[in-house]
This record gives C-alpha cells, structure tokens and sequence, in this order.
C-alpha cells in the first residue's frame, strides 16, 4: 500500500488525530488468527467483564460498541423512558459535537444549562429538575456530565458525589460522558473507580479512542437498579447499530488498555505535554489562558492574525468567536513537538 501521509507529521488539533498505541496494534494481531464465537461470544469480551470488573467494580457490565457519539446515545437511552429528557451543559458534547443524534436516534430532549467552566453542579441541575409529573414536559430524568469536559476542566470525586446524590434524591440516573475518563484520573491521581462507581455514577461512556484506540469505547453499567433499561442493554446495542460483529478485534483493545496500567501512562504523558504547553504559553506576551489546564487540553486566545500562521506549521482548531484557540494533546506528544509549536508561535507573534 501506498503511504499517503507524513507519518511523522503531529498536530493539536485534536487526541482522535492521532495514531494507535502500538501495545494496541500487538493486541488486535494477538486476537487475530483462527475462528471465535461472534457478536461478543468470544472469550477476549468475556475476559474485559473481569477487568472492568476489577477496575470499575464487581457489578460492572461492559458493552463495547463503535464510537463515542453511540455510546453516549446507547448509555441515555438505557437511562430513559420514551418520554425522558437529559440534563447537560450547554458546551457538552452530546449537545454541540453530536448533530441530532440524541434526539433523532436517541429519541430523548436535551434539557442544557449555560456554565462558565464546562461543569454542572446541583444549583444549575435544579434549573431543569422540575415538573415531574407534567405531561407537558419531557421528564428530566437524566443528567449528564462530562470528565474530563469540554473546555479541559475536571470534576473533583465530591463534586461527582454532589451532583449524584442530587440526582438520586430526585430518581434522575447519572451518565458520566467519559471520553477522556483517563486524563482525569491521571490528573487527579485516583483509580477508574474513584471517580465513578464510587462517587454514585450510574453508567458511563469510557473512552477508548482518544486514548491511543484504533477504534471503540465501552458503555459500563454501573449501578443497574438506577439505570431503567439495564435489563435491555443487549437489545438497545443492536438497535443503535453498535454491535460489532467481530467484537474481540475491540474488546481486546480494552484488555490492552486496563492491563499494566496503559490507559494511565498514556493518559499522564497528554497531561504533562498539556501542562508544559500550558506552563511556556503564559510566558509569551499577549497570549491569554482561558480556562485553566487540568487535563490534556489548552485553551488560549493569540493576538490577532497569528493562530492563521501557526496553522501553517502544525494544525488546531479555532474554539469560539472570540478567538480562543484549542491545543489538545496526545500520548504521542513529545517535548519536542511542544517546542516546535512554542516556536512558531512566538515567531508568529513577532512578525505580526
């Protein structure tokens, strides 16, 4: 086959940019060879039931599926009635990166509150959480949050237990969009189940991908008594055209990543990158932080003109209208590619 890229090209724009882990790519040719059971009946996906089970808890159920948009839409749909709504922030991904897939395949309202920082909090849930009983109102019978979010911030294990113990009071169930699960963990120097299972989080999306996958996130049952459609799961997959036919190729991606630590190492290595970044970048004048860095995303506003030449040298995303920029990275990122952007930036800087 023909390489049609530079394979050492590395951009921030964003960690589904990069590469596979190759501790991933030695799993997927491991798991190759000879025939097994399919659509889960193999024993690499009952292998990963044991390891989430150690990581998440011994009531842990795993359902691998595709991608980040089906797991979240998967995992809602198992919290909800036909006539449930979902509580998020308004920057949440379910609501600004997932064009109308909860709504049009979810079949659920999204119920979402303005936050300055990516977070919710009981006081702002409260906005939402009403009118229960009112045929007129989708029932919010959901809240989402995001770890780490959006805009790069993460949630504190008391914050997460707030927020659920706000939702149970209520019957709402606790979906935890876990995309970058990995980097908050890392950063907050916790285990898996920490700031999940242990802090009242009813079912997650845990994020594969943006993590060194080559494909694939798992849908994790936490606290089945909370999640209404639990039972149906299995059914609900397959509805949501998530069932992959040769499912070991992804669950033994997952044993990868939970064995000997490698969603930690690969999660701590964007994180420092991200902090390095951070750390020079307020050191260069008229370059702003905006939120600050916590996990392995930087949010800065450039003087005016420079982000456009930067972009020459190595690719980012421009975030908002007010020109705020997003550098994410990855656990590929070296010093040397910090540096590199560092460099174009100030020269940008200078001939502006």
């Amino acid at each position: 086959m023909t390489l049609l890229h530079n394979p050492h090209s590395h951009s921030f724009a964003s960690d589904n940019y990069s590469g596979v882990l190759p501790e991933i790519i030695a799993a997927i040719a491991q798991a190759n060879g000879g025939h097994v059971g399919a659509y889960g009946n193999d024993p690499y996906t009952a292998h990963l039931q044991t390891l989430v089970q150690q990581h998440f808890g011994e009531t842990a159920q795993a359902y691998p599926v595709f991608n980040g948009t089906g797991a979240n839409v998967l995992a809602l749909q198992a919290c909800l009635p036909r006539w449930g709504a979902v509580i998020c922030a308004e920057s949440a991904h379910i609501n600004v990166d997932e064009s109308t897939a909860p709504q049009a395949v979810g079949g659920f309202k999204l119920w979402t509150i303005p936050t300055s920082d990516g977070k919710l909090t009981p006081e702002l849930i409260a906005q939402h959480a009403h009118g229960f009983g009112v045929e007129h109102r989708a029932q919010p019978l959901a809240v989402s949050i995001t770890q780490s979010t959006e805009l790069g911030t993460i949630y504190t294990p008391a914050e997460i237990r707030a927020i659920a113990d706000f939702c149970h009071e209520k019957g709402i169930a606790l979906h935890m969009d876990g995309a970058r699960l990995a980097n908050a963990a890392a950063a907050l120097g916790v285990n898996l189940r920490e700031i999940t299972t242990d802090v009242g989080v009813d079912i997650l999306s845990f994020g594969g991908t943006k993590n060194g996958l080559l494909l694939g996130e798992c849908v994790i049952v936490l606290n089945e008594k909370n999640v209404l459609n639990a039972d149906g799961m299995k059914y609900l997959r397959k509805m949501n055209l998530q069932l992959a036919s040769k499912m070991r190729f992804v669950s033994a991606q997952f044993i990868a990543l939970l064995e000997n630590d490698l969603w930690l190492n690969a999660a701590q290595n964007a994180n420092d990158m991200a902090q390095k970044l951070s750390g020079s970048l307020k050191n260069i004048q008229g370059v702003e932080l905006v939120y600050p860095t916590q996990a392995n995303a930087v949010f800065v506003k450039l003087p005016a003109g420079v982000a456009d030449k930067v972009r020459q040298h190595t690719y980012f995303y421009d975030w908002d209208e007010q020109g705020t920029v997003r550098l994410v990275c990855s656990f590929d990122t070296q010093e040397k590619h910090i540096d590199d952007l560092l460099n174009a930036i100030e020269m940008a800087i200078q001939a502006a």
